[in-house]
């Protein structure tokens, strides 16, 4: 997994480079944002160059791979994370820029099935989880880093569920990839966020866990301390006003 997560991240950084000198001729700004953010941010990205202004680059990862390669000197301008935890740790190596953190979405956290094979469970303390799954395995995002797989296992564990299936995971290297394991088959339950199942048409939500099993789902939002980009400042207020904040609603997300 961690050699996985090292090319991604590679791979990642390469985009970010090669992004750099097309922002001299006048692209938008480069956005690190959260995997399950997609369809939202390009929407957000589409409604902000309607405006006139050159399209936002964006691209897209677990909110822990996005971090590291931001504490690597990636040539990035804006960080969007699904977590607080991922920006407190870029904001305390002095990576942002004063005064432009805000949290602005919030989100739910769902069990899925694949939409061909319902499931019944109903999420309460000790749910039947393990028995469910049988011989097959849960897709999550990584449980120790990406906060998808956080907020998943703080909510099996507060449930009394996690020590009858943390042996019975299929980890991914982010939210996006969870859902996919669920959407073709290859698991029979997973733990994504409720706007990555409202975009995937291959499954259908099982149950909701109660906000009160996992920390607040929190997606703040910063410019990078490093940046140089005229409109970094500029997109940032704009995923934040009323307006930005209306695309991401569309999506399903809660706002702030």
């Amino acid at each position: 997994m961690r050699r996985l997560l090292a090319y991604l991240t590679s791979l990642t950084m390469l985009f970010a480079a090669l992004a750099m000198p097309a922002a001299a001729q006048g692209s938008g700004p480069l956005v690190l944002a959260a995997a399950s953010l997609q369809e939202s941010m390009n929407a957000a990205a589409d409604a902000w160059t309607a405006k006139g202004h050159p399209r936002p680059k964006i691209s897209f990862a677990g909110s822990s791979a996005l971090a590291r390669q931001i504490e690597a000197g990636a040539p990035a301008d804006i960080f969007v994370s699904a977590d607080e935890p991922w920006m407190d740790e870029v904001q305390s190596k002095g990576l942002l820029r004063a005064k432009t953190r805000v949290s602005f979405l919030t989100n739910d956290l769902v069990l899925i099935a694949p939409a061909a094979k319902p499931s019944r469970l109903k999420i309460r303390p000790g749910f039947a989880l393990a028995a469910a799954l049988g011989p097959n395995r849960l897709a999550v995002a990584d449980t120790n880093a990406v906060p998808a797989g956080v907020y998943a296992k703080q909510a099996l564990t507060r449930l009394k569920v996690w020590p009858s299936v943390q042996g019975k995971l299929a980890p991914a290297e982010n939210v996006r990839a969870a859902l996919a394991l669920v959407s073709r088959g290859a698991a029979p339950l997973g733990i994504v966020y409720s706007t990555d199942a409202r975009a995937e048409p291959g499954v259908r939500v099982v149950d909701t866990f109660p906000a009160s099993s996992h920390d607040p789902i929190s997606y703040p939002v910063a410019v990078l301390a490093s940046s140089r980009h005229k409109d970094a400042e500029g997109f940032r207020r704009f995923l934040i006003s009323a307006e930005g904040k209306a695309v991401f609603r569309r999506f399903g997300f809660g706002t702030r």
